[in-house]
C-alpha cells in the first residue's frame, strides 16, 4: 500500500522588522524639516551673505594692490626713467622671489600702471574702481576711450552688478553712444511724477539674444522676450521685477490682456510694456493710457507710484514721437527695439559729430552779444 505524499506547507510569518540604527523615519524627517524650513533660509542667508562679503573684501585688497603697484611703477618711470626693459625685469625678479604670486606678468604691471594713470585724478570715482573686478575694470580700460564713457561704464557696472560677460556686451552693443546720441523721450507727466525715469528707462532696448528674423510677428516677439526673460531683465535694469505677461486687466465687462508687466523698485511703480512690431503711431498711446488708468485704480498698493507705459515698437520717427508726447497726459514712452548689434563705429562717428557740433553752440550766445553791441 503507497503511503500518499503529504506536502507540509511552510507558514510564513511577516514581522516587522525594527529599524535599523542611524535610519530615521522619512515622513518625520521630511515633516520636521519643513517645520524649520524658515529658520534653515536664515541660517543659509547668513552664509552666502558673509561669502559675498568675504569675495568683497578680497576684491578691495587686489585692487588696492594693484593700485599700489601701479603707483610705484609710474614714481619710478617719472623719477628713474624706467623702460619696457625694466619692467619685463622686475616681472622676472617677482617670480624668483614669490613663485607663487599670480597676475604679475610684464603685461599686467603696464596694465597696473595704466589703472593708477587714468583714475589718480578722478577722486569721486576711484573709490567705486574698487567695487568692480579686475577684469570688468580691465574691460573698461581697453575699450572705452573717453574719460565720459569710462564713467559711464564704470557707475552702470557697478550700480548693476555687472558680470564679465554682461559689461562686454554692453560696451559692444555701443550703450553709452545710443544713450548720448538718444536719451529717452518721456512725456511731461513722467518728467514730473518720476524725475528719476530718465536714469531708469532707455530709448532703445537691444533684443539680439531672441535671433528673431527679418520678419517676425509680435506673438514670435513676445514669446522670445519670455524664453529669454533672465536676459531682457539684465537688458531692462537691475531694479526690474517681472510681475506677468499677457497681465488680465478687467474694466466693466469687457477683458484686456496687457503684453508684459513689471515692477520697478527704484521708481517704486508698475511699468507696462506694449509690444508693436511696426512703426510707433500716435494712436498706440491711447490704448496705453487706458491700461495705466486701470492698473493705477485696481491694481496699484496704496503705497506704490502711478504707473509707466513703455511702447516698445520696431521703429519710430523721433518728431512724430515728440509731438505725441508734448500734450499727453498720459505718464508713457516711446522705446524701439533692436534685433541686431548697431554699428558701433557708425554710432561713435555721429558721437563725435555731435561733440564737435555741440562746442560752436556753447559759444553761440557770446558771438551774438558781441555782434550786437554798438561801436
Amino acid at each position: 500500500m503507497k503511503r500518499k505524499a503529504v506536502s507540509k506547507k511552510k507558514t510564513v510569518v511577516l514581522r516587522k522588522q525594527a529599524p535599523r540604527a542611524g535610519s530615521t523615519r522619512t515622513t518625520g524627517a521630511s515633516t520636521s524639516a519643513a517645520s524649520h524650513e524658515p529658520a534653515f533660509r536664515e541660517i543659509v542667508t547668513l552664509i552666502q551673505q558673509a561669502r559675498q562679503q568675504a569675495f568683497r573684501a578680497v576684491n578691495v585688497e587686489l585692487i588696492d594692490l594693484y593700485w599700489g603697484v601701479g603707483e610705484r611703477i609710474n614714481q619710478r618711470i617719472a623719477s628713474d626713467g624706467w623702460g619696457k626693459s625694466t619692467i619685463v625685469s622686475l616681472a622676472a625678479f617677482i617670480r624668483r622671489r614669490d613663485p607663487n604670486a599670480r597676475g604679475f606678468s610684464a603685461q599686467n604691471l603696464w596694465r597696473m600702471r595704466q589703472f593708477y594713470e587714468t583714475w589718480r585724478s578722478e577722486k569721486k570715482l576711484s573709490p567705486l574702481v574698487r567695487e568692480l573686478s579686475w577684469t570688468n575694470n580691465l574691460l573698461i580700460l581697453g575699450k572705452c576711450k573717453r574719460s565720459a564713457e569710462r564713467e559711464f561704464y564704470l557707475r552702470l557696472a557697478v550700480r548693476e552688478h555687472w558680470v564679465k560677460r554682461q559689461l562686454e556686451r554692453q560696451i559692444d552693443s555701443a550703450l553709452f553712444e545710443r544713450v548720448a546720441l538718444s536719451p529717452p523721450k518721456l512725456s511731461p507727466v513722467v518728467r514730473v511724477l518720476h524725475p528719476q525715469a530718465a536714469e531708469v528707462l532707455k530709448d532703445s532696448y537691444l533684443v539680439e539674444f531672441l535671433q528673431l528674423s527679418g520678419v517676425h510677428s509680435e506673438g514670435d516677439l513676445h514669446r522670445g522676450l519670455l524664453q529669454y526673460l533672465k536676459d531682457f531683465l539684465i537688458e531692462l535694469g537691475r531694479d526690474f521685477c517681472f510681475v506677468g505677461s499677457e497681465y488680465p486687466i478687467q474694466v466693466g465687462g469687457q477683458d484686456f490682456a496687457l503684453d508684459l508687466l513689471f515692477f520697478n523698485r527704484a521708481l517704486n511703480c508698475l511699468i507696462a510694456f506694449e509690444l508693436k512690431i511696426t512703426r510707433f503711431e500716435p494712436e498706440h498711446l491711447g490704448k496705453m493710457a487706458f491700461y495705466l488708468e486701470a492698473l493705477d485704480r485696481d491694481v496699484k498698493k496704496p503705497h506704490e507710484r502711478p504707473s509707466i507705459g513703455v511702447l516698445l515698437c520696431a521703429t519710430k520717427d523721433d518728431e512724430v514721437v515728440e509731438y505725441a508726447l508734448s500734450r499727453s497726459v498720459s505718464p508713457a514712452l516711446i522705446a524701439e527695439y533692436q534685433t541686431r548689434l548697431p554699428d558701433k563705429k557708425l554710432l561713435q562717428r555721429k558721437l563725435h559729430e555731435f561733440y564737435q557740433l555741440a562746442l560752436p553752440a556753447s559759444e553761440a550766445p557770446k558771438a551774438k552779444r558781441r555782434k550786437g553791441r554798438k561801436p
